[in-house]
């Protein structure tokens, strides 16, 4: 059976992986610092509050956890903000990052403070790395054909947020996140980072199985690239709400504690 153009490049970039990861000896994370502190970073279409079903968990089982209110302008403003709060933190952090905040993540990851990153349903990409490219090695997500823009300003509009985002949530939780979503700026999506924090930092990532936001196998390469230990859950690309239990565990696990 022959495969199509999309395909066939899925499985180059994928086979490209492997041999990364063998030619570099990069295995999965060793066990990382034990950490009390969490700070979380929110993507596009939403704000700090996104986290919140996971902030009580992570709060119940004694650690600090902060949530950033990512501007959505720029990467180096959002980039910023997320190391403004880590420069906060007393010792240890893990650095989470859910959607387009892994960019966010990779860089600031680098921070003294941050001592392991959980990526979920994130970007993931290298130092230097054009993840638009990237991505378009991959089947397009549907969700793309519903950001609107008013200007330079971005959104995504309800019916996208409700399908292709916020899939596997009810309906009337889903109304309440739409109306919160934060518009984001154009000139965030062509920022670069130019450091991959994931190459020196023990990385976690959760894979959302039915994502219509990010292409999971796209996500599944980053997670692989990288080394990561990784869990795959069914979910939509708001795994963090639909399933805070197991967003929290590898947090958890993350931070060097016993979920």
């Amino acid at each position: 059976m022959l495969m199509n153009r999309r395909t066939f490049s899925s499985a180059l970039v994928a086979g490209a992986a492997a041999s990364l990861i063998a030619s570099r000896g990069m295995a999965a994370p060793s066990a990382p610092v034990k950490a009390r502190n969490v700070v979380l970073v929110h993507g596009l279409f939403a704000d700090g509050s996104c986290w919140s079903e996971v902030i009580g968990r992570l709060q119940a089982a004694g650690l600090n956890a902060t949530s950033v209110q990512n501007p959505l302008t720029t990467l180096p403003e959002a980039v910023a903000s997320a190391e403004r709060v880590l420069a906060r933190q007393d010792g240890p952090t893990v650095l989470v990052g859910h959607s387009f905040s892994g960019m966010i993540v990779t860089e600031a990851g680098m921070h003294p403070n941050v001592s392991s990153l959980v990526y979920v349903a994130a970007r993931a990409p290298d130092a230097g790395e054009d993840y638009t490219a990237l991505a378009k090695t991959f089947p397009t997500p549907p969700a793309t054909a519903g950001i609107v823009f008013d200007g330079d300003e971005g959104r995504l509009s309800e019916a996208a947020f409700l399908r292709d985002f916020a899939g596997d949530l009810p309906e009337a939780k889903a109304k309440v996140l739409y109306a919160v979503q934060q518009p984001f700026h154009k000139a965030l999506l062509t920022g670069k980072t130019m450091q991959a924090a994931w190459r020196s930092k023990p990385s976690f990532y959760a894979v959302s199985t039915e994502d219509r936001t990010i292409n999971p196998d796209l996500e599944r390469f980053m997670a692989k690239r990288m080394g990561a230990r990784t869990i795959e859950l069914k979910a939509s690309h708001l795994s963090l709400i639909s399933h805070p239990q197991e967003i929290t565990r590898l947090v958890l696990e993350a931070a060097g504690h016993q979920a």
